[in-house]
This record gives structure tokens, sequence and C-alpha cells, in this order.
């Protein structure tokens, strides 16, 4: 298959994120020519996300984003900033295309909110310049986006509210128990504790381990 037929049939630019979300760059991958499909509907998506079909005109809102939409996009920045400098191009798109549905999710009848739209573009750039080129320039810039800063995540959206922690009791889990991030060992042993007290029986356990993060192991 020759890139000049790929690019006849789907863009450049879908030839490209389909290349990059093959796999990691330094194992072999079968071409499949099917799979094409999927990248050139990932970019249909984030046309539409600024593009209104019908009427061709730029739709995006001032919406400000709700908390999870901002830990998602935060989450994304500070991830993808790492997969380029890993050259992890594959695991790149691959959080593109969550922050894209999540996006989609929330765009109503105005169009994405301005605020996930510009740096999704900025973040997609790389992979898909000429794209982003035309997205950029629909969403007011006329300079090209080669001279805008890449996005970077506010820490303070990077700190996870509430951390799940799996219970083990003898070994095997019986439980899952969610607790704020900032939670005491004491209280996530008590929230433990208390979600497989049926395991228990009534009797107190011999011992319990709060891994930090990761897990409660009570020994019965």
């Amino acid at each position: 298959v020759t890139p000049d037929y790929m690019c006849r049939e789907y863009g450049a630019d879908t030839f490209r994120v389909y290349e990059m979300s093959m796999g990691p760059l330094d194992v072999s991958r079968p071409w499949e020519t099917r799979a094409v499909v999927g990248s050139y509907r990932f970019l249909q998506r984030v046309w539409r996300l600024v593009v209104d079909e019908q009427t061709d005109d730029t739709h995006v809102s001032d919406a400000p984003l709700d908390d999870e939409t901002n830990r998602l996009l935060h989450r994304v920045i500070d991830a993808v900033r790492g997969d380029l400098e890993q050259l992890r191009f594959n695991t790149a798109v691959a959080k593109l295309i969550e922050l894209t549905n999540r996006a989609t999710a929330i765009s109503g009848s105005a169009g994405a909110p301005r605020a996930v739209a510009e740096p999704l573009v900025l973040m997609l750039s790389p992979f898909a310049p000429h794209l982003a080129e035309e997205l950029w320039r629909r969403l007011g810039h006329p300079e090209s986006l080669a001279y805008a800063p890449f996005p970077t995540a506010d820490p303070a959206w990077l700190v996870a509210e509430s951390v799940t922690y799996p219970v083990q009791v003898a070994g095997k889990v019986r439980a899952r128990v969610e607790v704020a991030a900032d939670a005491t060992e004491a209280e996530v042993r008590g929230a433990a504790l208390a979600a497989v007290a049926e395991h228990l029986a009534g009797r107190d356990p011999r011992k319990v381990i709060v891994v930090p993060g990761r897990l409660v192991s009570v020994v019965p």
C-alpha cells in the first residue's frame, strides 16, 4: 500500500495519525488498511467539535468546564507532554481520543467549550498538522499555531480527590472502598473494616495492613 494512495483516500493527517497510533516505534507492526478508518473517524470527531457540519460555521462556546472535565484535560496535557518526550506517540493519541470523547459528550448546541477545544487542537498538531492548523484559524487565531505555547497542566487539577482501595481478606479481594485522597491511615482502616465486616464474622482481625494509595490487607 503506497502512502500516495492512503493520502488520496483519507488525507495525509489520517495517514500520520494511524502510523503513529499503531504501536511503539521500536516494535514491528502489521499494516491493516481497514484500521485506518478509526483514525479517520477520530479526526472527523475533532473537526465536528469546532465546525458545524450543516453550516460550516465555527461553533464553540465560552462555557466553563466542569470539575471532571478539567481534571481529565489536565491529566491528558500532563500525559501527552510526557509521551511526546519519550516518543510514545501511540499512547499520546489514545489520550487525545479519550479527551475528544469527553469534549463531545459535554458539547451542547453551541459546540465544544473553547477551554477544551483549544488545548486539544494544540496537542493534536504534532500528529495532524494540517487539520489542527485549519481548526486553529477557525478558532479565531490569525497566526499559525506553531507560535502558540504548548498546553501546560495545572498541578492543582492533577491531585486526585479520592482514592479507591481494594480490600483483601486472607489474600482475596472482598471489597473496594473509596476515601478522600488525604484520608488518614486510621480512616482508611476503618472504612475497609466496615466494608468487609461480613467476611470477618464479628471477629477482630489479627492484623490490618494499609499500603498508602494501593490496598488494604486484612488478616483474620
